[in-house]
């Protein structure tokens, strides 16, 4: 057997990671350098870009380019780095916050453009950094520093603003599901486009157990589905649960129960291009139906930095163009003295 071409700790900065004991944050930083080192990318063709946030220190516990950026800001930067350099593989590290709020304009448009960057979205439904306060993807009715009677407000659901933004690649994980974790950030990487992975975060300090209703571990398989493409759609702890289509519904029903058998189970397909039954899926919310994690779309779609390369290339090979000198004194010029 050959021996890998790199190790986790190849992708593993000399930096003592500062984030609460308990974070999920470990969970995922440890999931994302097992997954670099599956991929094989060098860490000096890897580039990690956050905004602001605790999630937001992560490129200081890589041993790859990165850029802690500034707040809400990471998609724009992303982009621009991604543009610059296309060869490099690029994973941009967003809280729920940081991602939804004042970047939410930059987070819709780069997965509009189909930027080929890799987007971990960290969903714990706080502001943990600045110590407590709703974020866009806090629960109607959330009591926190910022909204003590609760919020009067209805929350983003990250999926539906990708699905919304004509996204090609969703996934989702949970911080404590490794494995998954690290399925779903390969899967990820290999896409081509802007690729989000959201994780179901949770915060010890200022929001712990937000996620338990689905999360916990003797309710777990019941709640929650694992897709796999080409695979059928079953939950359960017992395996013995699946969704079917109900008119133009999705329905949980028992295998074996009220004549509903495992030809009656829908299989995944990832890869469809209706987005139809994708949205369905990532919209379930772990109550009447079981929230999906693993890959939940992946299609193929051109590339804006991809396209943004070609063009450069088309117009210089065009118009001559070999420097930037070259295209400012191209046509009618002045000399002034």
């Amino acid at each position: 057997m050959e021996e890998p071409l790199f190790k986790a700790a190849d992708y593993k900065s000399d930096q003592a990671v500062r984030w609460c004991p308990g974070c999920g944050d470990h969970a995922i930083l440890n999931t994302l350098h097992k997954a670099m080192a599956e991929l094989a990318v060098p860490p000096h063709k890897t580039a990690v870009i956050s905004g602001i946030g605790c999630s937001s220190r992560l490129p200081y516990y890589m041993n790859t380019y990165g850029f802690h950026t500034i707040h809400g800001r990471a998609a724009a930067v992303a982009t621009g780095f991604k543009v610059a350099n296309p060869e490099m593989t690029v994973w941009q590290v967003s809280g729920d916050g940081d991602g939804l709020a004042i970047g939410g304009n930059h987070f819709i448009h780069a997965i509009r453009r189909n930027v080929d960057i890799n987007i971990l979205l960290f969903n714990n439904k706080i502001y943990g950094l600045t110590k407590g306060q709703y974020s866009p993807t806090s629960d109607r009715g959330f009591v926190s520093k910022s909204s003590p009677y609760g919020t009067t407000e209805d929350p983003f659901i990250p999926a539906e603003l990708v699905f919304g933004a004509r996204g090609n690649f969703f996934a989702r994980s949970i911080d404590v599901e490794l494995d998954t974790s690290r399925q779903v950030m390969v899967a990820a990487a290999r896409h081509r486009g802007t690729a989000v992975v959201e994780i179901l975060q949770n915060c010890v300090i200022f929001n712990n157990g937000i996620h338990n209703d689905i999360t916990a571990r003797e309710i777990r398989a019941d709640h929650t589905i694992l897709l796999r493409h080409g695979e059928k759609m079953i939950f359960g702890a017992d395996g013995n649960h699946g969704l079917v289509r109900d008119g133009f519904l999705l329905k949980a029903v028992e295998i074996g129960k009220d004549g509903y058998t495992m030809d009656d189970v829908l299989v995944h397909d990832a890869h469809t291009t209706s987005n139809f039954l994708h949205q369905q899926l990532a919209m379930m919310d772990g109550h009447s139906l079981p929230i999906a994690l693993g890959v939940i779309r992946d299609v193929e779609s051109p590339c804006y930095d991809q396209a943004v390369s070609d063009q450069v290339q088309e117009v210089k090979a065009r118009k001559g163009f070999n420097t930037l000198r070259d295209m400012i004194l191209a046509g009618e010029t002045w000399e002034v003295r």
